[in-house]
C-alpha cells in the first residue's frame, strides 16, 4: 500500500512523541522515592518545565526553602534533575568519575545543544571542534603578547569612552559613569549594548585583527549575532527534538549573520591565502589572531566555513562575559566609595609591573569585587553538573539511580544566611581576607 510523504512525516512524529513520553515517564518512575518541586506527574510536569524555563530561580528558591538543603526533583523539558544541597558537596569530592561524571554530564547537555548549533550555525562545528583547542593552544601561548598589544587600560579608557561619546543618549537608559577613569561628565548610554560592543571589539583584536576589529559593521555584526543565536537556541529549548529541524527554518537571523560575516571575510581571507603561498615561512609581518591560526591549521579554506568558526568564538566570548562587566559598572555607579580602593590598587599595580598578566592576576580588590559581582548577578542559576554512571547513595541515605543528572542551585546557595552574612548585600570586598602579616587582600576560590 502506498503511503504518501505527509502520513510519513505523521508517523515519524507520532513515533517521536511516544518515546518522549515513555522517557518521561520512566525517569519520573525511577526519581518517584524523591520529593518534587511543581507538578510531578505527566503531562502536568511540562507545565512545571516551562516555569523552568523561564524563570528557574524561583523554581530552585521554592524547593531550597521547602526542603532544607535535602534532594528534590527538577522537570526541565529534556530531562528531570535532582537539586543537591551544600551537605552534598563531600559526597561529589569524594566520588570518582565512574561514579559521578562532570564530563557525561556537559556531554549530554552538548548533545541536546548540538542540534541547536547544527541548524542555528551549521553541522562543522560540533563534527570537528578544532577551533576550541586551537584558540586554547595559540592564546595561551601569545597571552602576555596581548596584554602589551591591547594596553588593557588603554583600550578600555580610550574604545569604551569613544564608544560612549558616540552612542546618542536617550532617557531610557541607565545613567552610567566610567569611575574608574579620569572624571567625566554623566552620560545616558545603552549599557548592555554598549558593554557588548567594548567586549567585541578588544575580543577581535584578537580574533581577527586590525583593521577589521575596528570595523563598526563588524562589531555590530557580531554583537547581534551573540543575542540572536542566545534567542533562537533558548525558543528551540521549547521544542521536542523532532520538530528542531521545522522550527529552526523559520529563525532566519543566524543565515543572515552568517552571510554578513562571510562579506567581511571574504577579501581579508583571500589576502592571507595569498601571502602564506608567496612568503610561506618568511612572511614577517603574518598576523598574529585567531584567525590566521585557524588558516595555518590547513583543515578549512573556505570563507564561509572560516567564518563559521570566528563567528562560533566570538558567540562564546561575547555571551559568557557581557552580563559580569555590565553589572560590574552599575555597581561602580551605584557604589562611588569604593572607587578609590580600587583605582588605587590597579595603579599600584601598573605602575611596579605594567599592563602584564602579572599585574593583573594580582588585583585582588578588583576580583573580589567581580567575584561579588557575579555572587548576586551571576548569569547560572545552577552549577555542579555531575551524571549518575551508576546505583548510587548519598551520604543521607538518598538513593540516586544510574543515569540520574544533579546540580547545586547556585543562585539560591549565594543568597542564603546560613553561608553569607548580609547575603543580599553588595560587598566587593567580602572575598578578600586581611592577611594577619600581611599588607594586601587575598581572595579564596569560591567558583564552582
Amino acid at each position: 500500500m502506498d503511503i504518501s510523504s505527509t502520513n510519513y512525516i505523521l508517523a515519524g512524529a507520532i513515533c517521536a512523541t511516544v518515546s518522549t513520553v515513555a522517557l518521561r515517564l520512566s525517569e519520573s518512575s525511577n526519581l518517584a522515592h524523591i520529593p518534587s518541586v511543581g507538578y510531578s506527574s505527566w503531562p502536568l510536569s511540562y507545565i512545571t518545565s516551562f516555569k523552568y524555563v523561564s524563570n528557574a530561580a524561583q523554581i530552585l528558591q521554592e524547593g531550597y526553602a521547602k526542603y532544607k538543603g535535602a534532594p528534590f526533583n527538577v522537570p526541565t523539558l529534556n530531562r528531570w534533575i535532582v537539586v543537591i544541597g551544600r551537605r552534598h558537596f563531600e559526597d561529589i569530592e569524594k566520588s570518582t568519575d565512574d561514579e559521578l561524571s562532570l564530563i557525561e554530564a556537559a556531554n549530554d547537555e552538548v548533545q541536546q545543544q548540538s542540534a541547536k548549533v547544527d541548524y542555528l550555525i551549521g553541522p562543522e562545528i560540533n563534527s570537528n571542534p578544532y577551533h576550541i583547542s586551537v584558540a586554547r593552544i595559540h592564546l595561551t601561548r601569545n597571552l602576555g603578547l596581548y596584554y602589551l598589544t591591547l594596553k588593557v587600560g588603554r583600550t578600555l579608557h580610550s574604545k569604551s569612552y569613544s564608544t560612549l561619546r558616540t552612542t546618542v543618549p536617550s532617557t531610557k537608559y541607565h545613567l552610567l559613569r566610567l569611575t574608574l577613569m579620569p572624571p567625566i561628565a554623566w552620560k545616558s548610554v545603552p549599557a548592555v549594548e554598549t558593554v557588548r560592543e567594548v567586549v567585541c571589539r578588544a575580543s577581535n583584536r584578537v580574533f581577527v585583527g586590525l583593521p577589521l576589529c575596528l570595523d563598526h559593521d563588524w562589531i555590530d555584526l557580531n554583537s547581534r549575532f551573540a543575542v540572536d543565536v542566545a534567542t533562537n537556541a533558548n525558543i528551540l529549548n521549547m521544542f521536542p527534538k523532532f520538530l528542531v529541524p521545522l522550527v529552526s527554518r523559520k529563525l532566519p537571523k543566524t543565515a543572515t549573520g552568517i552571510a554578513r560575516a562571510m562579506k567581511h571575510l571574504d577579501p581579508v581571507v583571500k589576502e592571507r591565502l595569498r601571502c602564506a603561498g608567496e612568503h610561506e615561512d618568511d612572511w614577517s609581518d603574518k598576523p598574529n589572531d585567531i584567525l590566521q591560526w585557524l588558516i595555518d591549521e590547513k583543515q578549512e579554506s573556505s570563507t564561509r566555513r572560516l567564518a563559521l568558526r570566528v563567528l562560533t568564538i566570538n558567540f562564546a566570548s561575547i555571551h559568557s562575559t557581557t552580563n559580569t562587566f555590565t553589572q560590574a559598572l552599575y555597581n561602580l555607579a551605584a557604589y562611588p566609595q569604593y572607587v578609590g580602593p580600587l583605582r588605587e590598587e590597579v595603579d599600584a599595580l601598573i605602575r611596579e609591573h605594567g599592563w602584564t598578566k602579572e599585574a593583573i592576576a594580582l588585583m585582588r580588590k578588583v576580583d573580589s569585587f567581580l567575584a561579588e559581582t557575579q555572587r548576586l548577578e551571576g548569569v547560572l542559576t545552577s552549577s555542579v553538573q555531575r551524571k549518575a554512571m551508576k546505583d548510587l547513595t548519598l551520604s543521607d541515605g538518598t538513593f540516586v539511580p544510574k543515569g540520574t543528572h544533579l546540580c547545586v542551585p547556585t543562585y539560591v546557595v549565594h543568597r542564603d544566611s546560613a553561608v553569607y552574612d548580609s547575603p543580599g548585600v553588595f560587598n566587593p570586598f567580602r572575598f578578600c581576607q586581611l592577611s594577619d602579616d600581611e599588607d594586601h587582600l587575598q581572595a579564596p576560590d569560591i567558583r564552582w
